[in-house]
């Protein structure tokens, strides 16, 4: 069983800075891939950003430039950087897993940005 837990959200004016942080209770390097997805209100869930057990990312258009994905195998965690964020950021983020074919997901956390 794979638990994630993310941190790392919060509350910030627009042009500003938040690191998301999604610590697994497993090994990641043997992950398939990781990866961000979020999810406003009255809106479906969007991939925001993946990474694969090789270190190859993948970014949605809306966040490439600004959001930076990346993994620590020491510590079992994945990393969003998101830098220049602006009110459509604000949502939902999950962090995802895909392990052995399966896929597990966080329970979330906040992000909000301000005008």
């Amino acid at each position: 069983q794979v638990q994630l837990v993310e941190s790392g959200g919060g509350l910030v004016q627009a042009g500003g800075s938040l690191r998301l942080s999604c610590a697994a209770s497993g090994s990641i390097f043997t992950y398939n891939a990781m990866g961000w997805y979020r999810q406003a209100p009255g809106k479906q869930r969007e991939l925001v950003a993946t990474i694969t057990s090789a270190g190859s990312s993948n970014y949605a258009d809306s966040v490439k430039g600004r959001f930076t994905i990346s993994r620590d195998n020491a510590k079992n965690t994945v990393y969003l950087q998101m830098d220049s964020l602006k009110p459509e950021d604000t949502a939902v983020y999950y962090c995802r897993a895909f392990v052995a074919s399966r896929i597990y997901w966080g329970q979330g956390t906040q992000v909000t940005v301000s005008s």
